[in-house]
């Protein structure tokens, strides 16, 4: 492994703030937290992984820092509670190699206890909205599991529609939801 950033979380560069939310860069020190949400069978339910061990999280933690901040710029990022100052989760974009082209994600996961306030919609709205002002992509995706109705109505809710109902990768079966970059005769904003 390279150079993994071991300044304090509340040093962290911040990526976007929302009403309710900051999303910063992760740090090794966010290790106890997000191993605590990967281990919430749960939290990890649609993931086809499961439940992550606390070395599994800290070995993913040290390639979002390396890789994904190093080679890409962008990746997941700390999701954290501006009321309370509180980690709540993992939200950001992540790069797919999806039939030879390079896709960028929309990811979002929050703990339990964060569910149904809408709060999960509100960082996927600020990334989408992040990334068409920062990343010279077309498109932005979002992969979700089948019978994951909840992060589907994310997507939803944020813009983005079918694109491909039954692809299949490694991982498995998910459902691919899309939104192409507004143009400027785009006044529109996305459902809520």
């Amino acid at each position: 492994m390279a150079h993994v950033n071991a300044e304090p979380a509340d040093r962290q560069p911040i990526v976007l703030e929302t009403e309710r939310l900051v999303l910063r860069h992760l740090s090794m020190a966010d290790l106890e937290a997000l191993a605590a949400l990967y281990a919430d069978p749960e939290v990890r339910r649609w993931f086809p992984d499961g439940v992550r061990t606390y070395e599994q999280t800290r070995d993913e933690l040290a390639w979002i820092i390396d890789v994904y901040y190093g080679r890409y710029g962008y990746g997941l990022w700390a999701t954290i509670l501006k009321e309370t100052g509180a980690f709540i989760g993992r939200c950001g974009l992540l790069p797919w190699d999806i039939e030879g082209r390079t896709e960028v994600e929309v990811a979002y996961l929050l703990g339990r206890d964060y569910w149904g306030r809408g709060l999960a919609t509100e960082a996927a709205r600020a990334i989408v909205d992040h990334a068409f002002a920062t990343l010279p992509v077309e498109r932005l995706i979002c992969m979700t599991d089948p019978g994951n109705s909840a992060s589907a109505n994310v997507a939803v809710k944020v813009g983005m529609s079918t694109l491909w109902e039954n692809y299949v990768d490694e991982h498995g079966p998910a459902h691919v939801y899309a939104i192409r970059r507004p143009t400027a005769g785009d006044s529109e904003p996305p459902p809520s």
